[in-house]
Parts: structure tokens; C-alpha cells; sequence
């Protein structure tokens, strides 16, 4: 893999939030290309995953691009592998644990607690208010952050060992 600096990332998904980028697209378009994947491609995998999935305010976008860097980081090929899936498994656990002990959800209406969250399918306007009132910034800046340390394989000898 790439080297690369997690902090350079953290202020790519922010750039990315802030030019209209859900905040799924955001965590992952920050990384996409370690693994040789194209821009558009990451864009199209990603999309639906904003707004809680699709927009229905349920498991927060953030941590659906840190389970998505997982998959390609530590990927399942042979679905007999229990192994591999295991370790899978044991990273995005890792990984939404640590945005949980900070946020104490992973559910995007719980964290928006203080918006309005319908689930209406309308995005809201990117405008400078939005950004402004929206909490998704910091919850983009730690799973970016976390993110990172996974790709750089942080997790992997403690969760190995556990598992």
C-alpha cells in the first residue's frame, strides 16, 4: 500500500464534504485511490450511503465508508475463507467501537439529534448554513482519522491476536 499522511486525508474528506459530497463519499474519496480505484467508480459505490443510508437517517455515513475501506483493505475473495472474514469483521467492529465510544451512536438521526432529519430523499442545499449548522464535519474528521490508522494496519496485530 501507499504511504500517506492521515492528517493530508482528514483535510481531503473535509474538501470533499464541503464541495457537496455526502459524508460516505467523503471517507472513502479520501483514500479511494490506494487501491487503484478511479475517482468516478468511488463516487458511484459510495453515493447511496450518505444521509444514513440513502438518506433514512439510520447507520451514519461516516462509518459506512470506514466499513468500505475495510472491505478493500482487508477483503474476503474466497467465501470460505472464515478467517478473513473474521478479521473483517473484527476491523470494522474495531473501527465503529472507537466512533461509538466517542459519539455513543452510530445512528445519523441520533447524532443530528439537534436538525431537523426527515427522511425525505431531497438533499438538503449545500449552502454555507448548512455546513455551518451540520455536526457531520467532526464526525467525518475522526472516521477519516480512524479510517487512517486501520490502513495503516494499526488494529490489525491486536485484533489478529484476539481473534
Amino acid at each position: 500500500m501507499k504511504d500517506f499522511v492521515i492528517e493530508d486525508r482528514v483535510q481531503k474528506a473535509i474538501d470533499y464534504f464541503e464541495s457537496g459530497y455526502n459524508c460516505a463519499q467523503s471517507v472513502f474519496l479520501a483514500y479511494h485511490d490506494l487501491f487503484d480505484l478511479d475517482m468516478e467508480t468511488a463516487k458511484k459505490m459510495t453515493v447511496s450511503f450518505g444521509g444514513g443510508i440513502g438518506r433514512l437517517r439510520e447507520t451514519c455515513g461516516t462509518t459506512s465508508g470506514m466499513a468500505m475501506l475495510a472491505g478493500f483493505r482487508y477483503p474476503v475473495i474466497d467465501t470460505t475463507d472464515k478467517n478473513a472474514r473474521t478479521l473483517n469483521y473484527a476491523i470494522v467492529q474495531k473501527m465503529v467501537g472507537l466512533f461509538k465510544e466517542k459519539y455513543g451512536t452510530i445512528n445519523c438521526k441520533s447524532l443530528l439529534q439537534s436538525l431537523k432529519t426527515d427522511t425525505n430523499p431531497e438533499p438538503s442545499p449545500r449552502t454555507p448554513e448548512y455546513y455551518t449548522r451540520r455536526p457531520c464535519g467532526k464526525f467525518i474528521v475522526d472516521a477519516t482519522e480512524i479510517a487512517g490508522r486501520m490502513l495503516k494496519g494499526e488494529f490489525e496485530a491486536e485484533i489478529r491476536q484476539a481473534i
